[in-house]
């Protein structure tokens, strides 16, 4: 009966290529866009998942996310650093500038102020230079495609003076850190050199990033330092999520990019579903003679259900194989870089086209299922 269900199926060239279409267009858009989106949303919590020696972040009550940023007065490092169980805890500085470089090159960018003695707060990789390099005197360190938005087409070259709001700097190195959600270039300097190139309020820390001591646990201590300090007090995970959320209520990202994916599974549905009914239909003749020989619905049933089961395999890893090769392809491109096909959006793209299939064979079964074998008498 197998080999029967497969001849019925491979017999109809066009209806078969049209149903594997179908199945491959909706699972390459369902995936495609949902792994943009996961990308997407995972650069908003860019600066946090950079900063991994701290398992803290304190910040005013009053912080959202990490881009709104209300700064912090000096004595409440001091304050933090007295909690008990903390082992560390230094400042951190985010804000932006607009860098300004010979030949008239203008770019806003998005400085960091990691800690001067300890460094706390960079990335983790180091392309050219030396984090060290940072102590020198207005030395600033710059991510990799920070250069190429800004340079384009020119090779790292360590020592090129420019401008941050006025203010004279020298770019020492090249990191490779996280995208940020916008396509501001990241640039690294000391806490003291930040605080010195950005004008700002009369309160100038925007963080305080906290080790926790041995044994201790960091969701206990962010409650005990919230209720000494009156600071508000996120583990990196918890401060990751704030970003996200914030992103997906107050934006309308998550709205066009579900309106995008409901498309792709409703037009993979429409498709296959018409398509494999017509098949089915312009086959009763077939297995209505299968039935008068004595062939149950249930073989009959099983046979349906392989060539839709085989179509939505087919189909399934055409697509998904196409959003992989974009993602290979894209890897490389400095304004594409950190969107990745994951497993889980690929075991939800094969849950919904098993989904799918199953409403697109609902009909068909109904039609084999009440088929009368007389059918094939019948001119």
């Amino acid at each position: 009966m197998n080999e029967i269900a497969l001849r019925m199926l491979w017999g109809d060239r066009a209806k078969y290529l049209g149903l594997v279409f179908g199945i491959t267009f909706a699972t390459l858009l369902m995936s495609q866009q949902v792994s943009i989106f996961i990308g997407l949303m995972a650069r908003t919590a860019s600066t946090i998942v950079d900063v991994r020696e701290a398992d803290l972040w304190v910040m005013d009550p009053q912080v959202q996310y990490i881009d709104e940023v209300k700064a912090l007065p000096d004595k409440q490092l001091t304050r933090v650093r007295g909690v008990p169980g903390v082992e560390w805890a230094v400042p951190f500085f985010k804000g932006l500038g607009v860098v300004r470089a010979p030949g008239g090159v203008m770019q806003q960018v998005i400085i960091h102020g990691v800690d001067d003695a300890t460094l706390v707060g960079r990335p983790p990789k180091m392309i050219h230079g030396r984090w060290e390099d940072l102590r020198q005197p207005n030395a600033m360190i710059v991510d990799r495609a920070g250069w190429e938005f800004t340079w384009p087409g020119e090779p790292f070259e360590a020592g090129r003076v420019v401008e941050i709001n006025d203010r004279r700097v020298v770019i020492v190195g090249l990191a490779e850190a996280s995208p940020p959600f916008v396509t501001f270039p990241v640039v690294f300097t000391r806490y003291t050199e930040a605080l010195r190139i950005s004008p700002g309020e009369r309160n100038r820390m925007s963080f305080v990033l906290v080790r926790t001591a041995g044994g201790e646990d960091a969701k206990v201590l962010a409650r005990r330092i919230a209720d000494r300090t009156g600071l508000q007090a996120l583990t990196g995970r918890e401060f990751e999520w704030r970003a996200i959320n914030h992103y997906l209520r107050r934006t309308g990202i998550p709205i066009n990019f579900g309106i995008t994916v409901v498309l792709g599974f409703i037009v993979g549905a429409a498709v296959a579903g018409q398509t494999f009914y017509l098949f089915v239909v312009e086959n009763l003749r077939q297995f209505g003679a299968l039935k008068a020989i004595g062939v149950t619905n249930l073989q009959l049933l099983g046979m349906v259900l392989l060539q839709a089961m085989l179509v939505g395999f087919i189909g399934f890893s055409i697509g998904i194989g196409l959003c992989a090769l974009f993602f290979a392809l894209t890897s490389d491109m400095t304004h594409l870089r950190g969107f990745v096909l994951h497993w889980q959006v690929v075991a939800a793209t094969a849950a919904a086209v098993l989904l799918i299939l199953a409403l697109s064979s609902l009909a068909s079964l109904r039609k084999v299922v009440i088929l009368d074998p007389a059918i094939v008498f019948r001119s």
